[in-house]
């Protein structure tokens, strides 16, 4: 559950070094797909009763919340033109 829930972040810090839009949004789209996974380990927690309704309820609404930010993000990064970074001097 915790490698699920850190790749999220993990994954679009890695892809803010990408060099285009186009490579950062596939890093994005793996971060992604690390939600679903941490949705499946929400739920084996519960049902294994590691975790009461309550926080799987409340930590599954984070997780679609998540999720939404990170499609409006990838929809912003595809679409909008990347300005280069800023050298810094020497």
């Amino acid at each position: 559950m915790i490698r699920a829930a850190l790749s999220i972040p993990t994954n679009i810090v890695e892809g803010t070094g990408q060099r285009s839009g186009k490579e950062f949004g596939r890093f994005i789209g793996f971060a992604l797909n690390s939600a679903p996974e941490l949705d499946y380990h929400l739920i084996v927690a519960r049902d294994l009763r590691l975790i009461g309704a309550t926080d799987f309820e409340s930590l599954s609404s984070r997780t679609v919340e998540v999720r939404k930010m990170l499609h409006a993000l990838q929809n912003t990064v595809l679409t909008t033109p990347r300005t280069p970074r800023r050298q810094v001097p020497a």
